[in-house]
Parts: C-alpha cells; structure tokens; sequence
C-alpha cells in the first residue's frame, strides 16, 4: 500500500485525494490510477494600496555649485557656527546671534554658495530652522548625539557637527538621523494637549499645597477636591487667616480648571466626529493625533513601534543575544498614554488580536503582566498607525467601535 507523507510545506488541499481514496480501496496493478482533476486556480486579490509616506528630509546636491557645510551649537544667548567649504579644512569657530547668522547665510548664498546647516533638537524650537531656510539654505535638524565623549566645549560639538554633516550630504546616511519638521499648525495643535497637562499638573501642586498647609497649622485632612464648591462651604470653621491662604489658592486653581475645561473642548471638537474604537477617549486620541502630527510619517511598523521607545534594549555578541528593558528612546508622553491605553484596552476591547496572543502572559505574574502590557502599547501603536493610515479596519484589529 503506497504511503502519503504530508510536508510542513503542503496544505491538504495540495494531497491528491485520489491518492488518499486509494488507501482504503485497492486496485489491480493493471489499472493505473486516474489522474486528479487540476484545482481551479484563486482569482488574484488585487494589490491594495497604499497610502502615501513622507519621507526624512534628505539633502539636494547641485554639482555645479560650490558646498558650503555649516555646523550650529546652538544656544538662546548666542550659536557657535563653525563652517566648512567644499571638502577643505573646516574653519575657525565663530559666534552669532540669530540674527547676525541668517544675515551671513543671505550672503553666502548670494555669493552663489549652497549652504548646509545642521543643528541638534535641543527644545529651542524651529524657529531658527525656518529663518536658515528662508534665508536660502537646506537646514536639518537631528536627534541629540554624544559628540566628543568625554571632553565636551561648543566649539569641539559645532565642529564634529561640521564634520558628521560633511559625510552626511556625501552619502554616508548614518552620520546623521534627521527628524522630520512639524509645520506650524501642527506645532500648535500638539500645544493643546501638553497644556492641558501642564495645568493639570500645577493644580495638583497647588491642592497639595493647601493640604500641607491646613496640616501644618490646625493638623487636620482636608477633603478631596477642597476647592469645590460644595466642599468650601464646609470649610468656613477655619481659622480666618488660613480660610484666606486658602481662598487665594482656590482662586488659582478654578481659573486654571477653566484654561483646562477650555483646551479640553477644544481636543474635542477635533475628533468628536470621527469613528473611534471603544476605550480610546476623545482626548486620548486627539493627544495621540497631535504628538505624531501625521500617521503618514511612517513607511513600516519598525519606524512607529520605535518612534514610542518601547523597543527592548539589546546586547548580543557572536550567538548570544540579550534584550533588557526598553530603550525609552522615542516621545515619552505618548509612551505614557499608550500604557494607560493599553489597560482600558484590555476591558473594553476582548476581540482584540494583539491581546489574544498574548493571553498567556497576561494572566501570570504581576511582574510578567506589567512587561506584556508595555509590549502591548509598542502592538497599539502600530494598530492606530495602521488604522488611522487606511491599511486596516477597526473590524480587522478585532476592536469594537465605540
């Protein structure tokens, strides 16, 4: 009796079931056994598409005209410029105000030079970018590098600026990683969010204050929220001066509580006609939206699960490799509300697929649980920039809309 053997590489749609017939019933040698009828083959899905990505700034090289390379330490009292021409010697570091730089980049470009400046993204904003770039020259802005080591001036980090931006525009794309540039109406539209989180975070300060205060000198609890309304009208057996110290604090803190209910509105009426899944809040979303400021910024998952920062750490050698705790190399805020999305996730989305696979390590330990979740948000991540790209549906994620 002849033997079938079935192959990790074949699907058993792929065994000839006259063969598997056979098995049971036997033929005389004399009569051959009748070939299978070839199965009708799958109409091809047509190619979806896709949408379109941005890609990173890169540099534009006009062969007919003079380079000129220019390294900015920057600082808000004064830039320490240090530039090179061509593949020369870079020169002697000089120091400008803002100003006097984008004066000297207008003439240098109109001595018919092209100007490349790089600076690092320091939390000075990008104001100086757009001048540089107003003023004619092909600006980049990268992500924070150890220059130097350990001797550390700003003359040595405008100068290795120079130099790493001088291989960078000859093709050597490692030298540098320049960071996309949000436009000014997506600048401001993250704003609100961080704002609002701000305020939240000086109200807290400012409750916790009239706490220490009412413990210090009567020591006594306040309430939560001793502020409200209700709850101050319960306070006027205090004493009169601390009854004060306290009106003044919860005058403070209700105007900031408008500034709040105010940006809050406003994260609102940004999404409130979208469709979104259930358990991913209004402001939730719109915060996301505002901290990424474009999902099409990304070509693939590797770039958005990295730009989070809740990749592991890795130290591998030959055949050993080790991964540690996550890097923590991308936007901290939305790695944090990524965490807190995870956890609304997980009771109000069952279906959802990513949590699936994980099922087993979410119901160990609470140390095991912890890690899968921080796993998890890197997976959310990816799962909002796949759906808010148009690559997936909210049905295909498994998430049930709200």
């Amino acid at each position: 009796m002849k033997t079938y053997v079935l192959k990790p590489n074949l699907t058993f749609p792929t065994v000839n079931p006259a063969a598997a017939a056979g098995k049971s019933q036997s033929r005389p040698p004399s009569q051959p056994q009748p070939p299978a009828p070839a199965p009708a083959p799958a109409p091809a899905a047509p190619p979806k598409a896709r949408p379109p990505v941005q890609p990173l700034p890169t540099a534009t090289v006009d062969a007919t005209r003079p380079r000129l390379h220019l390294g900015l330490d920057v600082h808000l009292e004064f830039i320490m410029a240090v530039a090179q021409k061509d593949h020369a010697s870079p020169q002697a570091p000089r120091r400008f105000t803002r100003g006097e730089l984008v004066l000297q980049v207008k003439k240098w470009v109109a001595e018919g030079f092209q100007v490349f400046a790089v600076q690092e993204s320091c939390g000075f904003g990008f104001t100086l970018h757009r001048a540089l770039v107003a003023a004619g020259a092909q600006s980049f802005l990268i992500t924070p590098i150890a220059l130097n080591g350990q001797r550390k001036t700003d003359k040595l980090d405008a100068r290795a600026l120079c130099l790493r931006l001088v291989r960078w525009v000859d093709g050597h794309r490692h030298e540098l990683a320049p960071i996309r540039i949000p436009t000014e109406d997506e600048q401001r539209r993250r704003e609100g969010p961080r704002r609002r989180q701000f305020l939240q975070s000086q109200i807290r300060r400012l409750a916790n204050h009239g706490h220490g205060q009412v413990a210090e000198f009567l020591h006594e609890k306040l309430p939560a929220h001793w502020w409200g309304a209700r709850t101050w009208k319960k306070l006027a057996h205090l004493d009169p001066w601390l009854h004060e110290q306290l009106a003044g604090l919860r005058d403070v803190i209700l105007a900031l509580e408008a500034q709040v209910r105010a940006l809050e509105t406003e994260c609102v009426a940004r999404v409130q006609d979208q469709p979104r899944p259930k358990g991913l809040g209004e402001i939730t979303l719109a915060t996301l939206d505002g901290e990424v400021c474009d999902w099409h910024r990304f070509g693939n998952r590797k770039q958005i699960g990295s730009y989070t920062g809740c990749c592991p750490g890795e130290h591998s050698s030959g055949g050993q490799r080790r991964l540690g705790s996550i890097d923590r190399m991308g936007n901290g805020r939305m790695r944090a509300i990524l965490v807190e999305a995870v956890w609304r996730f997980l009771l109000w989305q069952p279906n959802w697929h990513a949590a699936q696979k994980m099922k087993n390590r979410l119901r160990a330990g609470a140390a095991i649980r912890k890690k899968t979740v921080i796993a998890l948000a890197r997976q959310l991540a990816i799962d909002l920039w796949r759906w808010r790209t148009g690559r997936a549906t909210m049905e295909e994620l498994g998430w049930i809309a709200v």
